[in-house]
């Protein structure tokens, strides 16, 4: 059983984290929780999630677990990452990155060097459609992959887009890095990017929130819209995938999960919509991050290995970073 501790309770992701742990009382045993900053205890201190837990400062934390999630405010998830790395920790770190890129690498490359687990919270990794297409790449059942379209908006409060000016590249950076995730581990890093990052400015909030990014690659094109204006943009995510054999469309992405699939046998003329419907069990509305927190366990323990490299999440974070001009933070307003 791996003795695990969270860090942070200021991540918009904590409170679920936390939640998926308690799941699996056979995996690990929660030693509590570390957060100093007392705003953050009034906001969410109370939560059920963390009754009944003990409150220790980080470095007691750190010192009693084998394991540490990371659910800080996102500034400062690669400082506290390094830490807890330092004193020979796995960590699971919530998304996306921070702090430069040098102290991103920095970090990763510590962990490589002691042989310690480091896990990135990107949550479509572990959506059941996600995982079929990577399996349909790998089979080449796409073939040579030209097209990638990728979208993932919402229609978010003026007080969440107003807490978005935090960061450079406002939504682009919180919610687009999702969607870098998945095309730099199908595709790699690309060739050129083109990043068109507007200010709709509605509710006279100032902040990147209308963002339309291209990676271009020798023979392919992946776009990445990301809005936090757009009406029922959580209906409308998607991700798309078309080779010289077969494309795939997943919209929505969940909640629920549907998935489309064609083929050059399927889709035998050209001005026909045909396609078949794969069906999935939507995991993603009770237990999003039940799978990739088994797999944390299972990493940590040598059933599994982490598909996703330390070269793959730097490559990830560099391509974010060029993505909204550097990763910069504008201020440390927790909302």
């Amino acid at each position: 059983m791996i003795k695990i501790g969270q860090i942070g309770i200021g991540h918009n992701h904590g409170e679920a984290k936390m939640q998926a742990v308690k799941k699996f009382p056979e995996l690990f045993e929660v030693v509590g929780f570390a957060e100093e900053n007392e705003e953050w205890l009034k906001k969410r201190g109370h939560l059920e999630c963390y009754k009944g837990l003990k409150r220790y400062s980080v470095d007691e934390l750190i010192g009693k677990c084998d394991a540490l999630l990371i659910e800080t405010d996102v500034w400062d998830l690669t400082e506290i990452a390094q830490k807890c790395i330092d004193a020979g920790k796995h960590v699971h770190i919530d998304k996306p990155g921070s702090g430069t890129l040098e102290e991103y690498k920095k970090m990763l490359d510590t962990a490589k060097e002691k042989n310690l687990i480091v896990q990135l919270a990107y949550m479509y990794r572990y959506n059941p459609a996600i995982q079929k297409t990577f399996e349909l790449i790998k089979e080449g059942k796409l073939g040579e992959i030209y097209s990638i379209n990728a979208e993932m908006s919402t229609f978010h409060s003026p007080k969440y887009r107003k807490w978005l000016t935090n960061f450079g590249g406002g939504i682009m950076y919180i919610l687009g890095c999702h969607l870098i995730d998945l095309i730099v581990y199908i595709m790699g890093k690309p060739d050129n990017i083109q990043s068109f990052l507007k200010k709709t400015k509605l509710d006279e909030v100032n902040v990147e929130d209308n963002n339309l990014v291209v990676l271009e690659y020798e023979k392919a094109l992946a776009r990445v819209f990301v809005s936090s204006v757009e009406v029922n943009g959580f209906g409308r995510r998607q991700f798309m995938v078309s080779g010289s054999k077969g494309t795939v469309n997943i919209c929505p992405l969940e909640r629920p999960i549907t998935m489309t699939y064609s083929d050059t046998e399927i889709a035998n003329t050209a001005y026909e919509d045909r396609k078949i419907i794969l069906p999935f069990d939507d995991n993603t509305a009770s237990g999003r991050y039940d799978e990739m927190i088994k797999d944390f366990y299972a990493y940590i323990t040598g059933e599994k290995e982490n598909p996703f490299t330390y070269e793959h999440e730097y490559n990830v974070q560099a391509v974010l970073d060029e993505v909204v001009g550097g990763v910069k933070f504008y201020g440390k307003d927790i909302g």
